[in-house]
């Protein structure tokens, strides 16, 4: 019986020294084919800016270990030294094991904890369902090349039907995974693509357990479902004001006219310097007829932002905070890539949003004409 007894305590002993301690993680990353001395680098994501590097870490006959505590869920990379791409992991309470890859960091394993299986879960599938488009796209280009339009016809049809069938894949685990960290990021990846409208979107947000929209990015996601509402089409646009090139500070309020283009860009930006030349030809044609442009751009530096002005010839009234993608008026209205426009009318209602190029002239034709 004492020895029954000993054996108990001895086995009780043993899974204590393998559990972490609560809030706590233990990460064990064994990595082949990279030197001893190499430097790892553990890194947060922060929203528009360079990653935050938390700590570095050094390879040691193919391995490192780390741990920390934490609050919840978080997703954080790590760069390894002289290797290419970042290698996601999360960071949550347990023991997680890293089997990295040196030259394919995308096919990693990562083991141990419910939300880094997850994600290895949902990467494979989705890599699965890619790899059908793949497929298709390559059959596609043989038949193109044979002249063979019956199965250029029947392709494209299976590829809508794949394409479909990885959004149904999204919304699935969402919806069947309300515990699940990996919802918040595929919710996210959502809202960036705007594959779902912030209707469904906040339905599925809404569905997710209450733990889950309890965490830092649950909560971060929350906020940015609030700020579409207000920015809704037929919400009133936000007032502002910020510094012109001149030093003077003008108000959005103070620059509308019959029909406003709020449009954000950066010198930086070349979607939004390659967009200029169109927005110009549109302004000179309806600028009498009651068109006004207002730029705000996310430049960090006063003399970027005013070559960028002077080459591309925007006649209109700018503004700018200079501070990238913490200014201001760009977290007011939401925004996570540019460039981005708000067409508003004379009371500064939003009538639309995102137009470029003919779908934008088109929509200021018939508004102004």
């Amino acid at each position: 019986m004492r020895k029954i007894g000993s054996i108990l305590l001895l086995f009780v002993a043993l899974v204590a020294c393998n559990k972490t301690k609560d809030n706590t993680y233990k990460v064990t990353v064994n990595v082949d084919g990279v030197e001893d001395g190499k430097k790892v680098y553990l890194q947060k994501p922060v929203d528009g800016q360079r990653p935050e590097v938390l700590d570095t870490l050094e390879v040691k006959e193919g391995s490192f270990e780390f741990s920390g505590e934490t609050e919840g869920p978080e997703m954080h990379y790590l760069y390894f030294e002289g290797i290419r791409g970042v290698l996601p992991i999360i960071l949550e309470e347990g023991n997680i094991s890293v089997t990295a890859y040196k030259d394919s960091l995308n096919f990693s394993k990562i083991e141990g904890t419910p939300s880094n299986e997850d994600f290895t879960a949902f990467i494979q599938n989705s890599r699965n369902i890619r790899k059908k488009m793949m497929d298709i796209q390559k059959q596609g280009m043989e038949a193109q090349q044979k002249g063979d339009t019956v199965t250029l016809n029947t392709l494209k049809e299976t590829f809508e039907e794949v394409q479909q069938e990885a959004k149904d894949y999204e919304q699935d685990f969402v919806a069947n995974n309300k515990d699940s960290y990996i919802s918040l990021l595929v919710i996210q990846q959502m809202m960036r693509t705007k594959s779902k409208t912030p209707e469904e979107v906040n339905t599925l947000f809404k569905g997710l357990s209450e733990d889950i929209r309890n965490t830092e990015m649950g909560k971060s996601i929350a906020k940015e479902l609030g700020d579409i509402d207000k920015l809704a089409i037929g919400a009133i646009a936000p007032d502002f004001s910020a510094p012109t090139p001149d030093g003077e500070t003008i108000s959005l309020k103070e620059s509308l006219g019959k029909v406003t283009i709020l449009d954000f860009w950066a010198a930086w930006c070349k979607p939004c310097r390659a967009e200029n030349p169109n927005l110009v030809a549109l302004y000179k044609e309806y600028h009498d007829k009651g068109l006004n442009v207002v730029g705000v751009s996310l430049d960090r530096k006063a003399e970027d932002w005013k070559k960028a002005i002077e080459e591309d010839q925007l006649p209109w009234k700018h503004m700018s905070n200079l501070k990238f993608w913490q200014d201001p008026i760009a977290q007011l209205y939401n925004i996570r890539s540019i460039p981005a426009t708000y067409i508003l009318d004379e009371d500064g209602k939003i009538i639309a949003k995102d137009l470029r190029g003919e779908a934008l002239n088109e929509k200021i034709a018939s508004l102004l004409q």
